[in-house]
Formats: C-alpha cells, structure tokens, sequence
C-alpha cells in the first residue's frame, strides 16, 4: 500500500514539475517597444482604497512611451477615495474620475465597475488595473507591444506579487502553483478553443474592438473572474489571446494578514476549484502531488521500505525543484518554497470551505457585500 502511494505521489509531482518547467521556458516578459504604439486607457475600479489609490495613480500617469488616458471609477467608497482621484484631477486632464452606478441585481461589484469603465474609456486598448497594483513606467508600453508583436486581441499576466507576514510568504504563491503547474500555456497557444483562455484580472490589456465583440464585463455580470472569463470570451469571439511574465512591469501585495487572505480567496473560489465536481480533481492533484509524499516518506522510514521511501523522496526533490524555479523566475522567497506544502493544505482547506458554505447558501463578504457562486450582490 506504501509503495503503491508513493508511485502516486511521484507520478502526480512529476506531472507538476514537468508543467512548471515547460511554462516557465514559455512564459515569458513583455518585449521593449520598437514602433509607434496604440493609445490606451488606464482603467481603476477602486472601492476603499484611500491608502492605495495615490500611489496608484502615480504609477498610471507616470507611463512612458505611449499616449494614455486614466480613468477611476469610485464604487462607493466611504474613505474618501473620491477625494483624493478628484483633486488630482482637478490639475491633470489625463486623469478622469467616475462615480459608480448604484449596483444592479444580478450584477458583482467590480464587473460592474469595469463594465462601466469599459464604457467610458476613449482609446483603442483598454487596460484594467487594480487599484492595489504598481506599474513601471514603461508597463503600459510593453504590454502594447507585445500585443503589436504577437497579433494579440487581449495580454494580460499576474504581476510580482509582494509578500511581508509569514502567511502571505506561504499562501500567495499557490496562485503560481495552480496556474504554472496546471495550465499548459505553450499548448494554449497553439490551440485557439476558449477553455485555454486564462489571465489575471488585476492586469490586463484587451483591444476595444475585441472587448466589445466579447460583450465586455456585461457578458458575465454574475461572476467575479475576470481573468478567465474575458479571455475566453474573446476567444469565443475569434480573437487571440496570450499571457506573459508581469513580473517586471507590475507589482502588488494583495492581503497583508492572514484573515485578508482567507477571506480574499473564499470570495473567488467558488467560481474556480470549489465546485463538487472540480474540487475533488484539484484535490488529487495538490494534495497527491504536493504532501502525500512527506506522508508515504515518514510511513515508509518507519516501516523499513527502501524502495517506497526512495519514490517518496524523489517526489519531493522534484516539487521542491519546481518551486525553488518559480520562486528564482518570479521572485518568491525560501519560506515559501520550504513551507510549500503548508500553503497547499492552507488552499485546500480554503476550498473546502468555500464549497460547504456555497451547498449551504452561505455567501462570501468582501469590503461589505456577499459573494455567492456565479452570483453576489
């Protein structure tokens, strides 16, 4: 039984660590400008975000190399960052401010808010930002080129993501975990079928024309995964999309404690991995693939079985190269990697608990309004 498990274990870690070196040879950062570029728009939904929006703007009129305009709609807030977007409006044309419609039944809160920037935007690239999120100056540039070169209708790529608390170094990474180690990013780049769509929400670059014949954010009012969701619609449509490494041009941190980051997660995974039929799959996967053998090694030195003990092994050596490469390519830290089954049992026991409370009928909170799968107000 020992054995049979450890060869498990190591056929699951060496599926992940064989993804995670192909799609870091394919992943790859955004080429310098060589021509003359499109005009984009820089659009911010920002909800509570007075400690962040400042520099957020800084970093948006502060793009170099390509013409821009940034647009912030305020959904909501109660912190003033209205006050803040509409003084630094006041003496800069570059920057408008939106007030948000009221929300409308059926819709999530921050599709509703790109959905209404999307509107209001002027030139041909539409790029959404998060108000969390910090661009280098020539950010915007280089996304654009990449889409000039790549013939791309929609680019978009997870930026560095900055981690200080203990939780954060050992929960954030597995966002990489389950993007490097599970979507084939050279495979979806040969196939044009929307199911190999994929993005990050907190940065992405899409043509007006191919937003628009995707339907935009109203084509999925009811769900929060932007990401996913609008490259697939545009490839559904018959654009092209493609993901790149942000690591360079962008930078964020996310949730700063442990509570942020198990309540930032609940609200999303409803719509991801928390579902009864993908959840089990998913647990296959991370859980075999990632702790089952720290746990068929310790029963294995106990029990005297080289053989299994040596498979156990060589599972994790493999897991752990993986995450050393990702850590290495994307600026992760040496707690993360050493702590990596921690952070999966940590998203799995997120998940869990996010498909209990979606059978219950339980929603989600964030920032003041409830989250249900495929739904919220």
């Amino acid at each position: 039984m020992i054995l049979d498990l450890s060869i498990l274990g190591l056929a699951l870690a060496a599926l992940f660590a064989l993804m995670v070196m192909a799609n870091l040879i394919a992943l790859q950062p955004p080429p310098r400008p060589g021509g003359r570029l499109p005009g984009v728009s820089i659009l911010i939904p920002a909800r509570d975000e007075a400690g962040n929006i400042g520099a957020a703007l800084d970093a948006a009129l502060g793009q170099q190399g390509v013409e821009a305009e940034v647009i912030v709609l305020d959904d909501g807030s109660t912190d003033g960052t209205d006050r803040v977007v509409a003084e630094r409006a006041a003496d800069d044309p570059r920057l408008r401010l939106i007030r948000g419609a009221d929300l409308p039944a059926g819709w999530i809160g921050k599709t509703h808010a790109c959905a209404q920037l999307g509107r209001a935007a002027t030139r041909p690239v539409l790029l959404f930002v998060d108000a969390d999120v910090r661009l280098t100056p020539d950010a915007a540039a280089r996304l654009l080129a990449a889409m000039e070169a790549g013939w791309l209708d929609l680019v978009s790529g997870f930026p560095r993501q900055i981690t200080g608390t203990f939780w954060e170094k050992v929960a954030i990474p597995q966002i990489f975990t389950t993007l490097l180690g599970y979507l084939p990013i050279p495979m979806s780049r040969l196939r044009p079928e929307p199911a190999f769509g994929a993005g990050c929400g907190q940065l992405l670059a899409v043509r007006r024309a191919a937003y628009d014949a995707a339907g935009g954010h109203a084509a999925f009012a009811g769900q929060m995964h932007d990401g996913i969701l609008l490259p697939r619609n545009v490839r559904a449509s018959g654009g092209r999309t493609d993901l790149i490494d942000a690591t360079a041009i962008a930078a964020t941190r996310m949730y700063d404690s442990l509570p942020k980051i198990w309540s930032g997660f609940l609200k999303n995974a409803a719509e991801g991995m928390a579902t009864p039929r993908a959840l089990p799959i998913w647990t296959l996967l991370l859980f075999g693939g990632h702790v089952l053998p720290w746990l068929t090694l310790a029963a294995a030195l106990g029990a005297g079985s080289a053989g299994a003990a040596q498979l156990s092994a060589l599972a994790i050596a493999l897991v752990t190269a993986a995450r050393a490469a990702m850590a290495l390519r994307l600026r992760g830290t040496a707690l993360g990697v050493a702590l990596h089954p921690v952070g999966i049992l940590l998203l799995l026991a997120i998940q869990y608990t996010a498909l209990w409370r979606s059978l219950r009928g339980r929603p989600a909170t964030w920032r003041g309004r409830s989250y249900l799968a495929g739904g919220g107000d």
